[in-house]
Order: structure tokens, then sequence, then C-alpha cells
């Protein structure tokens, strides 16, 4: 067992899970490279740490701090993935991928379609978002919604550090492009570890909470509330199944529906902003195979349609709170 492999026998957090598996992915295979800001252990191994000790361990020709341009690190990223290379690019938060969109959406995810499936682009591009330190609306949107319509790109959303230590190195060794987006307000939050070099398979949803009553669906930060209203619901009586999608595209939609069939009620929570949103896509799909047999309309609880705000008492109601998504399983379960 190296050093890393005994780390993940104690509790661990997310920074410390994703480190984890992007040590093991470089260890495993030379061609994975790492690009971003101030990735470097010289920068102190990105804003939060994320990558610290990488560049010490594996050189700065294969942990890479890039000058401050998106559409640079995607382009390079690109590239290097063209002639054989794995390349794990991080954009430092979600808002500056509209920067790199084209880079993006019309070449990472087309270019396998374009090629006549001869050109592959596995790139994994890791981002953080999220609401709660008052960055306001320019630094903590979820966009997942954006890349999800695009074909050819999968999207991971994680909720735990143990899940983002199996997704990171599905993703990397994936061979498409791969957007996953880490929670920056759970950063610090600890969890169970992680098995040793175990990946967990792309599109496969997890069922945290067996229930019979209720179907809640969810995905990234959102989850830990629902188990947790789900708990206290419990007390009353009311059995939840809480499913974590972990991964947003491909949609592990049989899950889904094979929990609402049971259930027959359905209520989906998700950090983004809920009009246009990923759970309007869920519950389309509900209502399009399971119509006549559901006991209630399918619920959604999502942000405001509003920018992140920045004043406090503004952000902290914008995202969906456990009195929300409460309140939506008490209106499905009536």
């Amino acid at each position: 067992m190296n050093a890393a492999q005994a780390q993940t026998s104690k509790p661990l957090n997310t920074i410390q899970a994703v480190n984890l598996a992007l040590d093991e992915a470089m260890r495993t295979d030379p061609n994975v490279i790492l690009l971003g800001e101030d990735i470097a252990d010289e920068q102190a191994g990105g804003i939060v740490g994320v990558t610290k000790g990488l560049s010490q361990k594996y050189g700065t020709s294969r942990v890479r701090s890039t000058p401050i341009s998106e559409q640079a690190i995607i382009g390079a990223a690109i590239g290097a993935a063209i002639v054989g290379m794995r390349p794990v690019a991080e954009i430092m938060l979600m808002n500056f991928t509209a920067v790199a969109m084209d880079m993006i959406v019309n070449h990472a995810a087309k270019l396998r379609f374009m090629s006549g499936g001869q050109t592959h682009v596995p790139i994994t591009i890791r981002t953080m978002t999220g609401a709660g330190f008052g960055t306001g609306g320019q630094h903590a949107d979820y966009l997942e919604a954006w890349f999800a319509h695009t074909p050819g790109i999968k999207v991971v959303a994680p909720s735990s550090p143990a899940d983002a230590y199996g997704l990171m190195l599905a993703c990397i060794f994936d061979d498409d492009p791969c957007l996953f987006i880490e929670n920056m307000p759970t950063y610090w939050n600890p969890g169970p570890a992680p098995q040793p070099g175990v990946r967990i398979p792309l599109g496969r949803a997890n069922v945290l909470r067996p229930g019979t009553d209720v179907t809640v669906v969810s995905y990234s930060r959102t989850v830990a509330d629902c188990v947790a209203v789900a708990e206290k619901l419990s007390k009353e009586g009311v059995s939840a199944e809480v499913l974590d999608l972990r991964t947003i595209s491909p949609l592990d939609m049989d899950t889904v529906l094979q929990s609402v069939a049971k259930t027959r009620r359905a209520v989906i929570v998700h950090e983004a902003v809920k009009a246009f949103g990923v759970g309007a896509e869920i519950a389309a799909n509900i209502n399009e195979h399971l119509f006549g047999q559901l006991k209630a309309p399918v619920g959604r609880v999502g942000a405001y349609f509003s920018p992140v705000p920045f004043a406090k008492v503004l952000e902290t109601e914008f995202v969906p709170t456990p009195a929300r998504i409460e309140a939506a399983l008490r209106a499905t379960l009536k």
C-alpha cells in the first residue's frame, strides 16, 4: 500500500479526495497532465489547495500553472488530448467556463462526431461553484444544464468526498470530455474514505436512502439537505427514497423511473436556477413514462430566477433551503 492509499483509511474532505484521485491517476498513467491557473506548488497548489504537492511530485511539465486565459487552458487541453494525453484542465470558477464555451461545446464535445469516431478528446474539466461565500452574481452559478444540453460531453457533480474520488478517476480515464463540478461551500466537509483505485461508473445513480412514499432526486450539495429532510420526516412515518444522480449526463433515468414507479411521487432538488433546469428534464421524463401512475404532480425545488445575490440574507434564501425542500415534500405527499 502506497502513502496515498494509506491516507484513504481515514475520513477526508473533498479537497483531499480530489487531490488523491489526481495523484492516483498521474501515478497510473504518465499521459495524465494538469493545467490551470495557480495549480503548481509555487502558487500554493490552487486557490484552495486541491493540487497541492502534485507539481513537486510529478514536476511542472505535468502540473502546469497557466496564464489567466480560460480559452487557452481548454484549447491546450484539447490539443494535448488529440495527440494522446489525458489532460485535467481547471477552470477556477464555473461562471468562467462561459469564456471558453466555444472551445468546450464546439470543439471538445463535437470532435468525435465530426471525425467519424476517429478522434477522441479525453479531457476532464474541473471547476468549482456554489453560493455561500458572498461572491456575487459572476462567481457562484450552477450552469450544468448548459453543458448537459450538449451532446458529447459528460457532466458529473459529486455530493461526497468518496464520490468525488471515484468519479474523478472515472472521468480522467473516460475517452470523452467530462465536466467535473465541485461544490465550494462543502469542500471542507469530511466524509468516509473511498476505496483506493475504485472508479465509480459514470451514468449510474446511487440510492442513498430507500423509501416507499416519495422519491427525492438530487445531486451535488443539495443531496445532504435532502437526506436530512428525509430523516426528519421519517419520525412522522414518512418513508422518502433519496437518489443521488452523481452524473447529470448521461442521466440514469432507469433508476429514477424504477424508484418513482414504486413511490408514485417525486420531488427534484438542485442548487441551479429552477427555470429551464435539469429538474425540468427529469420531470418531463417521469411524466412521459409514468403518466397515470403518479399520485401527485412532480415537484421541483431550485434557486430563484435571479443572479446569485451578494447580500448574505438574500443569498441564503436564493438557494434551496431545507425548509423549502420539506415544504415541497409535504405538498407532494398531500
